[in-house]
This record gives C-alpha cells, structure tokens and sequence, in this order.
C-alpha cells in the first residue's frame, strides 16, 4: 500500500483542524513559506508531535538564519521524537543566512544529526518557474547521498509523474517518491493557486470539457482520488502520496473512501 501524508500551512486554527479529521499517529507535513517565520513550521511540528501524530516539518534553506538555528532546531526534534525534516531551496529572494539552496543544509542536518534523521527532497516534474530543467537534475542527483526520498511538486498528471520517475531513475537517483498530490479544493481556487507555482501544463485539463476532466472534477471541485488510483495502479512507480490540502480539512476530505488505495 503506498504511504500517505498530509501537508498543512502553520496558520489559523489548523492544529483544531488535524485533531478533528486526522487520527493520531497520521502523517502531517508542515510548510516553511517565506512569510511565515521558521519558528511558527516549528511550534505547529512539535504540538502536533506531541498529540502523538508523526510530524514532518519544512525547512526552507534561504529563510535558515545560522548553523545555530539548525543545531536548535535538531535538538528540538530530537526531544519531539520528530525523525523527518523535508527540505526546499525556498523562495525568499534573498537568504538569511549560509545557505543560498538545499544541498548544504541537507549535509549540516545529516552531519549534525549523525545520520539519523529521515530527510526528503523536492522533485520538478513540470520544472520550477525560476529554473531550468537540467539544473534540477542536476541538483537531484547530487542530493542522493543526503536525501531519504522526494516529494514531487503539486502535478495533475499521472504519466507526467511518472514519466519524471522514469528519468530521474536513468540519471541513477534511486531514491522513493512520494507524488505530491492536490487535495479536494473548489478548481477556481486549485487553477490560481497553481498559476502562481508555476504547474499550469497538466491543470489545463481542468478548464476544458471532456472525459478526463469529468473523471476528476466532482461538480465544480477538483477530487483527487482518480490520479491515487492512477498512480496506485502503475507497480513500483510512486512509494507514496504527499497531499496538498491547502488547509482544507475535513472529516469527509479524509474519509477512506478518499485514500483507500493510500492507507498506510
């Protein structure tokens, strides 16, 4: 069965949210985004830890201020009982301090921690806004060594996904991928915030009629479980799925009946 997690924004009343519509001992991943302070992915990562759910918080390397702040932020982790740090480059225009992309800070935390710590990596099958393709292999390969797996970017497209595994496998990266997956938001929404990220190629589907479309739109909201399914049912493709809910939580969203083929 492949893994599931669920990634939250560190604002509002989401901590109210996870209790309510995620079991204890779920996986919950928490962002770093450059408005927001690191110590507010790393309060939410320990109060979650501590109602007994398995907390992966965000490091965003360029918002990182000192080798210090990383050393505290292990040392944290270690009293949570939190083993999973994901780190990104981060899209602060300017760094805070030492590390101007991911690859150092996944070698000080590998360093620092004693290569205990579970660390992941983000992968590009539609490629990022503000960089070219072959630099994010390039990237990718030279963070085998430090990274555990990767998490995809939010993608619509089940052979694009896969297709990218295909040719991060040929560039020798061996590492499990979770595919990061868009959860049950209304497509109005889901379109714009995908613009914004730069993964509009396989959300064009969505503004179009069609047999596709209809598989993955229930009324005027996106549903992600066509592409679970999708996904589940190519072998030795993705380990997992890493959901963007985008703080839209609920006990319905939740539901088995969503995640079946993602139970952990």
């Amino acid at each position: 069965m492949l893994q599931h997690r669920t990634e939250i924004v560190p604002s509002g009343n989401i901590l109210d949210k996870v209790k309510a519509s995620l079991p204890s001992g779920s996986a919950v991943a928490i962002t770093c985004l450059p408005h927001h302070p690191i110590e507010r992915t790393m309060s939410t990562a320990l109060q979650l830890a501590d109602e007994g759910y398995q907390a992966i918080p965000h490091l965003a390397a360029r918002s990182v201020e000192s080798r210090a702040q990383v050393s505290k932020i292990l040392r944290y982790c270690e009293a949570a009982g939190i083993g999973d740090i994901f780190v990104v480059g981060g899209d602060a225009q300017h760094p805070a301090g030492p590390y101007d992309s991911a690859l150092p800070l996944l070698e000080d935390i590998r360093e620092m921690a004693g290569g205990t710590m579970k660390l992941g990596a983000a992968g590009y099958p539609e490629g990022h806004p503000s960089v070219r393709p072959p630099r994010l292999l390039e990237a990718l390969v030279a963070k085998q060594e430090t990274a555990s797996y990767v998490v995809t970017q939010m993608c619509f497209s089940a052979p694009k996904i896969i297709d990218y595994i295909a040719i991060i496998r040929r560039e020798g990266v061996g590492l499990p991928v979770l595919a990061g997956v868009a959860g049950a938001v209304p497509r109005t929404k889901l379109i714009s915030l995908a613009s914004k990220i730069g993964v509009g190629t396989s959300l064009k589907f969505l503004s179009r009629q069609g047999p596709l479309a209809r598989r993955l739109l229930i009324g005027d909201s996106y549903s992600p479980a066509t592409l679970i399914s999708d996904l589940a049912s190519v072998p030795d493709a993705v380990t997992g799925i890493h959901l963007y809910s985008f703080n839209n939580i609920s006990p319905a969203f939740t539901s088995p009946a969503m995640h079946q083929s993602t139970s952990q």
